[in-house]
């Protein structure tokens, strides 16, 4: 249908119809216009796969095996493999098995920045750097996109703690706002098209992000051009004339009585009385149809999706082990040689804990998930024993959204050791004494092990919807367990899974080696396998900075995190390795951080100027000339084909206003065969030479020095240019 039939058929609506449309009617659908044909528009989390199924009006799921879908990587691990390709395969994975289950938008992916060591949904979001969010969310969006279903970007805007966030006021500048926390959401917009858009909990300039004329009506739909539907986070709209004054167009929430939604009745009773003119509606209901036409829902031509496709596995596998990081392997201890092992030791809760059904809302129900200790005894076999010992008791509450103490602890499931588990309450003094027992064994399984490798980190009891974590240490005694096993065992191979940085300092300068895993999906024992193996030589790069202690990060030191009412972002721009490289804080690791099997060498650095536009006038930021254009070759020097992401950062020398030291401004991933080079191109505009200027409200590219760095890491640069802008470039913020 065109713009206007789309029109003719708005104007057959009824109030009720309209009203209808944009409310929830069940927890995850709105209603449906029979006589004319408009089906009801069916939601659905999450970023790591459809979720399972619940009843239409209780929070009880369904039940049944026929709700089982793939388990996808996390979106901080999609992030940490530094490549468009995987985050386009993974969205058209996402989109599909959306499609496949009946779902009009799935909702994801979630972008917001990872602002603090201790955000809970972390996991969720990809990266502190706006650029690289921002170039993993497109293709993600367009993948998801392809199958007929929209994809929902979340959480507009500055959704960064669960502390208190149904009710936290932001307090952040206009230029971080936008060069950090808008940058990801414009791009989904203005390049991916996405066709959904979701509502934060929190507040902004004192006023709800799902009701606030600034941000949703001024940036995102006049300045944006963005004509999808705006949803709100699931209860999150606070006040109905005030939301239907302003252009979100669907309230959703988690309560059963439906026509008492603010976007329901009491809405109806706003525009009847006046206070909400009928054509906000209209413009709402505009949206619906428009995002419904675009996936052919009304001309019954749509795509049929499909879930758990057997081709699937096979590409979150690779997924999977690109986004694994080896941050240390100083004694070259990895790859492990099957060939040379007979008794392998597995100690740690995450070697065998599941993730899919954790997280909050992220949570799904995998078809299945294969642990590190079920993918080493795959990829070891039955000539090689593999020995599995706890090494510490992990506090299972059975439900994440708990609050974590030792009174709501039950004991594990099937322990070897203590018999089946029983649902009763554990004491301190038991889990004591379970640790103690855990931890003598570990010990004494390590003298005979070929090899001893622990798996341990962070679960979704810490990585949760709702609740920010209290701790940078690692839970459960973990960091004074690790110390032991390395003191038997000084060859120990630590791994970790998380979806959040964590304290090392303990430890980590007694372990010579250390892989890192965020939550990978139904691979993840695989990818593991294939990493300690040798088989794949690691890729993955840290997307996030990890601090030494929590009083290094910035929202910690300069800003505040985790408060209530009002939270100052004094840190500004200098939101992760902007602020460690600027002020010279060394981390534990830094941004861009990922070791390989293989070594490269790069060269050739070749950077060619192209005419610059010196006219005053204001530049549009989609259609930038090309400044600069980067050329540089990479060899690797190894005897293994592996995969490198090279890193252009830009750093202004002369700058009269106060900058980050450097920025991310390109990334490339290319596959390297054995002993062969690979070139690398970047294309340079205005647009990566640029800060915002408040007092003008737009972006500008001052005259001046700058110098094109590029490395394998943001502290590991290795290639450098220094080049000059004639003139100012102003650039529009729209």
């Amino acid at each position: 249908m065109n713009k206007q039939e789309l029109t003719q058929l708005l104007n057959t609506l009824t109030l009720d119809d309209k009203i209808a449309m944009i409310h929830g009617a069940t927890l995850f659908q709105t209603g449906a216009v029979a006589e004319k044909n408009i089906p009801a528009f069916t939601f659905d989390d999450g970023p790591m796969g459809p979720r399972k199924e619940y009843r239409k009006d209780m929070w009880i799921p369904v039940g049944g095996n026929d709700d089982a879908t793939s388990y996808l990587p996390s979106n901080s691990a999609l992030a940490a493999t530094f490549n468009r390709e995987r985050a386009l395969e993974s969205g058209t994975i996402l989109g599909r098995e959306a499609r496949g289950r009946g779902k009009d938008m799935i909702l994801a992916p979630g972008i917001n920045i990872h602002r603090s060591p201790l955000g809970g949904r972390n996991f969720e979001y990809m990266s502190e750097d706006p650029y690289l969010t921002a170039e993993i969310a497109v293709p993600f969006v367009e993948g998801v996109q392809q199958n007929d279903v929209s994809a929902c970007v979340k959480h507009y805007a500055l959704n960064n703690q669960e502390t208190d966030r149904t009710g936290y006021n932001a307090d952040v500048s206009e230029r971080a706002l936008w060069e950090i926390y808008l940058p990801a959401f414009r791009a989904t917009v203005k390049k991916a098209h996405t066709m959904g858009m979701m509502g934060s909990y929190n507040r902004f300039h004192e006023e709800y992000l799902c009701h606030s004329q600034e941000m949703i009506d001024g940036i995102l739909r006049q300045e944006w051009g963005f004509d999808g539907i705006y949803v709100s986070d699931w209860n999150a709209i606070k006040d109905t004339v005030k939301a239907g004054n302003c252009e979100i167009d669907v309230d959703m929430s988690v309560t059963d009585d439906f026509d008492n939604y603010k976007m329901a009745q009491p809405l109806k009773e706003a525009v009847l009385n006046g206070q909400v003119k009928e054509a906000e509606l209209d413009k709402k209901v505009m949206h619906i149809l428009h995002v419904m036409n675009e996936l052919h829902m009304l001309d019954g031509k749509r795509q049929k999706g499909s879930y758990n496709d057997p081709t699937h596995p096979g590409k979150l596998l690779q997924t999977a082990e690109e986004s694994m990081i080896l941050l240390k392997n100083e004694k070259k201890l990895l790859p492990l040689n099957p060939d040379k092992l007979k008794k392998v030791l597995v100690i740690g809760d995450n070697a065998d804990r599941t993730h899919a059904a954790g997280g909050g809302s992220a949570e799904i129900k995998a078809l299945y998930e294969i642990t590190p200790l079920m993918g080493i005894k795959m990829f070891l076999g039955g000539n090689c024993e593999v020995v599995y010992e706890p090494g510490y008791y992990a506090c299972v509450t059975g439900n994440a959204w708990n609050d974590i103490t030792a009174q709501n602890c039950v004991l594990p499931v099937n322990d070897s050791i203590f018999g089946p588990r029983q649902d009763r309450l554990v004491k301190k003094e038991e889990i004591a004494a379970l640790n103690k027992t855990y931890e003598e064994r570990a010990i004494a399984a390590c003298k005979d092990a070929d090899a001893v490798i622990y798996v341990g980190g962070l679960n979704h009891d810490f990585d949760v919807e709702d609740r920010d974590r209290s701790d940078y240490h690692l839970p459960y005694g973990q960091d004074a367990l690790i110390k032991k096993l390395l003191a038997v065992r000084p060859d120990m191979i630590v791994t970790m899974i998380a979806g959040s940085p964590f304290s090392m300092t303990e430890w980590i300068d007694q372990t010579d080696t250390l892989l890192l895993s965020y939550y990978a999906g139904m691979e993840t024992g695989r990818a593991f396998a294939n990493l300690l193996f040798g088989e794949v030589s690691p890729s993955g790069k840290l997307p996030t900075t990890y601090p030494k202690e929590l009083s290094d990060s910035p929202a910690h030191s300069i800003g505040q995190f985790g408060t209530s009412t009002n939270v100052s972002y004094a840190e500004d721009v200098y939101v992760g390795y902007r602020y460690f490289d600027t002020y010279q804080v060394k981390p534990q690791f830094a941004f861009g951080h990922g070791l390989s099997y293989a070594a490269f060498t790069y060269s050739d650095l070749q950077v060619t100027a192209h005419p610059q536009d010196t006219t005053d006038s204001l530049q549009s930021l989609d259609t930038l000339p090309v400044l600069y254009t980067v050329k540089l070759a990479v060899s690797n020097d190894s005897d293994i084909t592996a995969k490198e992401s090279v890193q252009l950062y830009i750093a202004a020398k002369d700058s009269k206003v106060k900058r980050p030291f450097k920025e991310l401004r390109g990334f490339d991933k290319k596959e390297i065969a054995a002993h062969a080079k690979a070139d690398y191109t970047f294309a340079l505009t205005a647009e990566a030479f640029s800060y915002y200027e408040e007092e003008k409200h737009c972006y500008i590219a001052p005259a001046g020095t700058y110098e094109i760095l590029l490395g394998s890491a943001s502290d590991d640069i290795r290639l450098s240019q220094t080049v000059t802008l004639s003139a100012d470039i102003m650039i529009s913020r729209s």
